[in-house]
């Protein structure tokens, strides 16, 4: 299986949690993004992070740290983007992205991932069940490189919806169970985080 190259979209402004970096919340002891990269790290190739502002803060992981490549905070699209121009500079053909505020996402992201590539749609983004609904997640995704030049109009054009550019590249979903605990239950406030927490305690 091709180990491809990953980014952790970390470019967020964190509104909700008054501001900050998300990722640099303690989880367990440690940052939330050193649970990130370890659960990452075995699952991919090259790692780097997808942030604006001083590099120097993400200092510590020693991963290349790529600004969004367009101005003003677009979303996490620009920080898609950023890791297409990253991972293409390394001659890579897909880049797998996850989230910042993610910890708890699959061991086999990527296996799953790889496993779907085959086919005439190349981009796969994850979703889970919950409740009888399918709930997409393409923070989660498998990007070939070669959709910048798209991306970047569909960004310059004023559009910032990342699940309408999934579907209209033909996105493909990999599908995640998500009855007993969400894999994708991102930490987007104060009280996530303290659910957070209290999971990681939780037994195994």
């Amino acid at each position: 299986m091709i180990a491809h190259p990953a980014i952790i979209l970390a470019g967020g402004r964190a509104t909700r949690m008054g501001g900050g970096d998300k990722p640099l919340q303690q989880l367990g002891g440690a940052p939330m993004l050193q649970q990130i990269v370890a659960r990452l790290r075995p699952q991919c190739g090259d790692l780097a992070i997808n942030a604006n502002g001083d590099p120097k803060r993400f200092a510590a992981f020693g991963l290349p740290v790529v600004a969004d490549p367009l101005p003003d905070y677009p979303g996490p699209l620009a920080g898609i983007l950023a890791g297409m121009d990253w991972a293409a500079a390394r001659n890579a053909d897909f880049v797998v992205t996850v989230a910042g505020d993610t910890p708890f996402f699959p061991h086999d992201l990527s296996q799953k991932f790889a496993a779907m590539q085959e086919g005439p749609h190349p981009v796969i983004a994850a979703s889970q069940h919950a409740e009888g609904d399918l709930i997409w997640h393409p923070v989660f995704g498998l990007w070939p490189t070669g959709l910048a030049a798209a991306l970047r109009s569909y960004l310059r054009a004023g559009h910032r919806r990342l699940r309408g550019f999934a579907q209209q590249q033909g996105a493909r979903i990999a599908v995640w169970d998500g009855r007993d605990f969400d894999p994708f239950f991102n930490v987007n406030a104060p009280e996530d985080l303290i659910r957070a927490r209290q999971h990681l305690e939780k037994p195994a």
